[in-house]
């Protein structure tokens, strides 16, 4: 990329969430129960999507920060599952043969 030197030009074809995934982040799927201020018997569930570091979770763990400092609803629960993306391919021998012409 001519006129930027602190950008090499595979940073300029691939995508943000691709490099991402190069640096070791993976998605994360994350449900979080919480009580509705107005009703707190009633739970109401939060599902989302968003690339994180597991197992500390640090994008998360700022986001939960934010919603008990911002957020009326007292948190009751968050269920994480998370899986890396890019990373060694599974493989296994199967017995047997194959003709080819």
């Amino acid at each position: 990329m001519a006129g930027r030197p602190d950008v090499s030009p595979i940073h300029g074809r691939a995508s943000a969430d691709f490099l991402r995934q190069l640096e070791g982040y993976g998605l994360s799927t994350i449900e979080v129960h919480y009580f509705l201020p107005d009703h707190p018997r009633l739970l109401q569930l939060f599902a989302f999507q968003q690339y994180d570091v597991a197992p500390r979770f640090p994008v998360l763990r700022d986001f939960l920060d934010y919603w008990t400092r911002e957020i009326e609803g007292p948190l009751h629960s968050v269920r994480i599952a998370h899986n890396h993306l890019i990373g060694p391919q599974e493989w296994r021998a199967v017995d047997g043969i194959i003709s080819i012409h």
